[in-house]
C-alpha cells in the first residue's frame, strides 16, 4: 500500500512538472526558470500536504526538488502554515561539468496565496498589505528576511538564488531590494509578481491611448514630486530615493510576467513607458516621478486606511523582463505556476536597466 502511495506522489509530479527535464543543463536560461519554478511550486505542495495530513511516502511535495537532486533544508513558517522553504544543491557525482558553475548552491523559494482554508485568510492578509504597500511590516517578511541574512552571510550572495509566484514574488522582490540596498546582488526569479496599478496594458489594447494616459499619469506625479519638493523634509526623501534606486541598479531580478495577467501585466507598460522617456531625453522626469505610485495616491485619496507612503514595492529600477505571449484561456491560466517550467513558451524578453 505505501508503495502504491509513493508511488502516486511521483505519478503527480511526473503529469504535472517538467518530467522531461532529466538533465538539467544551468546555461540554459529555460532550464534554470523551470527548475526555479519547480521549487516554488515544492513550497506549495508542503502546504497542501501539511494540511491534507500527508507525510513520509504520502507527501506529494519531494519530488518537486528531489528530481532536480535538491534537498529541503528547512521552511518558513507563518501563523503555522508553510510559506517558504529553503533548498540545497546535491548534483550526484557523475554529474559534475562545466555548466555545474551556473547551478545555485541554495536556494530560497516562497509560494503565493494558497486557496486552503488552513492558509488562506493569512495568506489574504498579505496581499491586502501587498497593495497598501504595507509588506515590509510584516512578521513573514521579518523571518524571510532573516533566514536570507543568514544564508548570505555564510555562503555569500552569489552562492544563493531567491525565487516566488504571486505573493511570493513580491517577498522575494522585497527581501531581494533589501538585500541589494546592502549592496548584495541576489539571483532572483519572480513569477507573476503583483503590480499594484491599473492594468492599463490589460485593460486598453491601443497602444496610442495606452501611451496617453501613462504620460498624463507622469504629468501628475511629477506635478506632486514638485509640490512635495517645496518642503525640505520631501526633498530630503526624493534624494534619498532617488539615491536608493541608483544603488541597487545593478540588481536584475528576472521578472516573469504573462500578458494576460492582470496582476501583472503591468509591468510590460511600467518599463516601456521608462524607456520611451529615457528615450525622449526625459530620463530625469523618469526618476523623479518613479518615487509616486498612483495606486497609493487614489487609494490615499480614496480615504482608504493604512496605505503606507514609503518607497513602493513594484517600483524597480533594472530588470530582465520574460513576457509569455501565448494565448491564454482565461485570467486564471495567465496566472498559474505551471506556465513558466514549459519548454514551449512563446517569451518576449527584454532588459531594461537603470539610467
Amino acid at each position: 500500500m505505501a508503495g502504491v502511495i509513493m508511488a502516486s506522489g511521483n505519478e503527480y509530479f511526473r503529469t504535472l512538472g517538467p518530467s522531461h527535464l532529466r538533465s538539467v543543463d544551468w546555461n540554459n536560461a529555460c532550464h534554470r526558470r523551470s527548475v526555479a519554478a519547480s521549487l516554488v511550486n515544492g513550497v506549495y505542495e508542503l502546504e497542501r500536504d501539511r494540511q491534507a495530513g500527508r507525510q513520509g511516502s504520502q507527501s506529494r511535495a519531494p519530488p518537486w526538488w528531489e528530481f532536480f537532486h535538491f534537498e529541503l533544508i528547512y521552511q518558513l513558517v507563518d501563523d503555522d502554515s508553510i510559506y517558504g522553504a529553503m533548498f540545497r544543491y546535491n548534483p550526484p557525482a557523475y554529474s559534475y561539468h562545466r555548466t555545474i558553475d551556473r547551478s545555485p548552491p541554495y536556494v530560497i523559494a516562497f509560494r503565493g496565496t494558497l486557496m486552503k482554508s488552513g492558509s488562506f485568510i493569512r495568506d489574504l492578509d498579505m496581499d491586502i498589505k501587498i497593495i497598501k504597500n504595507g509588506l515590509h511590516q510584516t512578521t513573514r517578511f521579518a523571518t524571510a528576511m532573516k533566514a536570507v541574512q543568514s544564508v548570505v552571510s555564510t555562503v555569500g550572495p552569489s552562492n544563493l538564488w531567491l525565487t516566488g509566484h504571486s505573493l511570493g514574488a513580491a517577498m522575494a522582490m522585497l527581501t531581494g531590494k533589501t538585500m541589494a540596498k546592502a549592496g548584495k546582488f541576489l539571483e532572483a526569479f519572480l513569477f507573476n509578481p503583483p503590480h499594484v496599478s491599473p492594468p492599463v496594458n490589460h485593460i486598453i489594447k491601443d497602444k496610442k491611448v495606452r501611451h496617453g494616459l501613462r504620460f498624463a499619469g507622469t504629468i501628475i506625479k511629477a506635478g506632486l514630486a514638485f509640490a512635495a519638493a517645496a518642503d525640505d523634509n520631501n526633498q530630503r526623501k526624493g534624494i534619498e530615493y532617488e539615491d536608493s534606486l541608483a544603488a541597487i541598479s545593478g540588481w536584475i531580478p528576472r521578472l516573469f510576467v504573462n500578458q494576460a495577467d492582470p496582476l501583472c501585466s503591468e509591468y510590460i507598460g511600467y518599463f516601456e513607458h521608462r524607456k520611451k522617456l529615457q528615450d525622449l531625453g526625459a530620463g530625469s522626469i523618469a526618476r523623479v516621478t518613479g518615487q509616486f505610485s498612483l495606486g497609493n495616491i487614489l487609494m490615499s485619496a480614496a480615504g482608504i486606511k493604512g496605505v503606507e507612503n514609503s518607497e513602493p514595492l513594484h517600483l524597480l529600477p533594472s530588470a530582465n523582463l520574460s513576457v509569455n505571449i501565448s494565448p491564454s484561456e482565461d485570467l486564471l491560466q495567465a496566472h498559474e505556476l505551471c506556465q513558466w517550467w514549459r519548454n514551449d513558451l512563446n517569451l518576449k524578453c527584454s532588459v531594461y536597466e537603470y539610467k
